[in-house]
């Protein structure tokens, strides 16, 4: 690999962009995505804003984390048996009504904190198989070929970016015209409309392990794997304590608004669109970068860009100051991350990739709910900015770690197979 730790794309985007399926996939998961972006701000804000209480608001989100971590490792084995595309529409198809069901409760005074509290959890249980069998779909539709599904991970990079400027900002507006509630009714009709995209124009792929005739993989065969592979695994440990830290910051971002910058909703959209912006612009910048590699130094330098200025979140500094630490920080992820995300996907191979992307999926939420419900209480004893302090220190801890890993393993190759 010659230091690099990404290949040379062997078909440019354009080309990407002609399979019919794959846009019609990428409209889909941008459509979903800003619909999840925006009850990003939206659940967290009606929770808060309905019961006064940051803790029982950290608790929701971390039971929708929670639930993550708890089926990402079964994840794989249900996508091998269900097929990518089948798994996508299943979620999708369940996750709509689910996540109407909290307004239809709230307008008619039967929404108890307790079935908040489940309707997150079962909504957190289908994140998993989803954001893997999206991985999972891509690289069969495009044969795995290493160029075209490198491109591919990069335009939905892209477009995951493009949903955090635009959800959280028209989430503030919309919170104040239309109310959260209103908002979570949008985010399940965008639920639906990837829905019925998925449906019409993505066809089922013609290849996997049922159709193949293999055995499918055993449950925890994606953690075998990634005990085998000491570059997944590193990446895996440093993700794990990175999303922990990230989760806690911008769920802070609330708080941080409603006791220190005059509790507008609109500006939590601002900050959350600030941190998007940045990293659609990076990944605008990186996409000429991936068709070359990107060295593990410059990795390492471009992740310790993406963590050193949420500093800014722990000081008490003017909103311009939070809006352009974000905006810089998210530039950094923005940058790197396409390159990180195209090796998770193309490294393992095909039989063993649902469990190993789920696994991944499941080390990178690990410490979340952890995190989450120590930082409810702690916001309520030591405030907003302490507890942004210690997150924002794990945060630089985990890139260090993350950035090492890169540095001193870019000239690794994957396994030949999987473990036995």
């Amino acid at each position: 690999m010659d230091g690099k730790l990404t290949e040379t794309p062997a078909a440019s985007g354009s080309s990407v962009l002609r399979n019919g399926a794959l846009r019609a996939l990428l409209v889909a998961e941008t459509v979903s995505t800003t619909g999840g972006q925006m009850t990003a701000l939206a659940l967290p804000w009606f929770v808060l804003t309905t019961t006064g209480s940051a803790k029982q608001m950290s608790y929701v989100v971390a039971a929708e984390v929670a639930a993550s971590v708890l089926c990402g490792i079964p994840a794989g084995t249900a996508i091998t048996r269900l097929g990518s595309r089948r798994t996508m529409l299943l979620c999708d198809g369940l996750r709509a009504p689910l996540m109407l069901l909290i307004p239809i409760l709230h307008a008619v005074g039967a929404l108890l904190f307790g079935e908040l509290l489940a309707i997150a959890f079962v909504l957190g249980a289908f994140s998993a198989p989803y954001g893997g069998a999206q991985r999972v779909i891509t690289a069969e539709l495009l044969a795995d070929d290493p160029g075209p599904v490198g491109q591919a991970n990069a335009l939905f990079q892209g477009a995951t970016r493009i949903t955090l400027v635009a959800g959280p900002p028209l989430a503030g507006v919309l919170i104040g015209v239309v109310g959260a509630t209103n908002v979570l009714v949008i985010d399940a009709a965008t639920f639906a409309a990837a829905f019925l995209l998925v449906t019409l124009f993505v066809p089922a792929p013609a290849r996997g392990a049922r159709e193949r005739g293999e055995a499918p993989p055993r449950i925890l065969d994606g953690l075998r794997y990634l005990r085998h592979d000491r570059l997944l695994a590193a990446f895996g440990g440093a993700i794990s304590i990175g999303d922990a830290a990230f989760q806690v910051i911008f769920i802070s971002l609330p708080v941080l608004v409603v006791a220190h910058y005059g509790g507008h909703a609109r500006l939590v959209g601002v900050f959350f669109g600030a941190w998007g912006g940045g990293a659609v612009v990076g990944n605008l910048a990186a996409y000429r970068r991936l068709r070359s590699g990107m060295s593990g130094r410059l990795i390492a330098v471009l992740v310790l860009i993406q963590a050193l200025p949420l500093a800014a979140l722990a000081l008490p500094v003017p909103a311009w100051a939070i809006v352009a630490a974000l905006g810089l920080s998210g530039l950094g992820n923005g940058l790197v991350n396409p390159t990180i995300h195209s090796l998770l996907t193309l490294r393992p191979p095909a039989g063993v990739r649902p469990n190993v992307i789920t696994a991944m999926f499941t080390a990178s939420a690990i410490g979340a709910p952890a995190a989450l419900v120590i930082a409810g209480p702690a916001f309520t004893s030591f405030g907003s900015r302490p507890v942004v302090t210690v997150a924002v220190g794990f945060q630089l801890l985990a890139m260090i770690w993350l950035g090492a890993a890169a540095v001193r393993l870019a000239g690794t190759t994957a396994p030949d197979s999987p473990p036995e």
